[in-house]
């Protein structure tokens, strides 16, 4: 049996030293057999949605987002959120009765701790006065942008502010 070949990269200072990824589960550390349980499940959750992650998917799909799109209960990491914006690094949960706050806020902060952003919004608002939601997740996807393009400003000046002090 022949030895496995792995990429190398050189050691950097331990300030700019990003986190390892994992080995298993596309970067996370989850394993397969786990993954492909959180993808039946979101499956699932897709062939009974409720009405009020319904009548969200339908404006979604109506709406002109641009390059941002919204996928339904899609699985991000360990969880499964209700509506994920990959690019803007937003998820949506929708609130319904009955489901368990504690894990849900468990889950947003671990969430969180990678960089997404979630949402949470009531699904009886939602049924009751859409516009105001729609508006709502408007203005996150506004901050979500701006807060994007301060990083990527902030990454190219540092970017370039190391390449002075190289030159010296």
């Amino acid at each position: 049996m022949t030895d496995r070949k792995t990429l190398k990269l050189p050691e950097t200072g331990a300030d700019t030293e990003a986190p390892a990824l994992k080995k298993k589960g596309r970067g996370w550390e989850i394993s397969e057999k786990r993954l492909d349980v959180l993808h039946e499940q979101a499956r699932d959750l897709r062939r009974h949605s409720s009405e009020a992650h319904k009548a969200l998917a339908e404006r979604f799909s109506k709406a002109d987002l641009g390059p941002y799109t919204f996928k339904r209960h899609a699985v991000v990491g360990s969880a499964i959120v209700d509506f994920n914006c990959h690019v803007l690094g937003m998820a949506i949960d929708i609130d319904e009765e009955g489901e368990d706050e504690a894990l849900a806020r468990r889950r947003d902060k671990s969430l969180e701790s990678v960089g997404i952003r979630v949402m949470r919004i009531k699904a009886a608002d939602i049924l009751e006065n859409m516009d105001d939601v729609l508006a709502r997740i408007t203005a996150g996807m506004r901050m979500r942008i701006a807060d994007k393009q301060d990083a990527r400003r902030a990454h190219g000046k540092q970017m370039r502010e190391g390449r002075r002090g190289g030159e010296r």
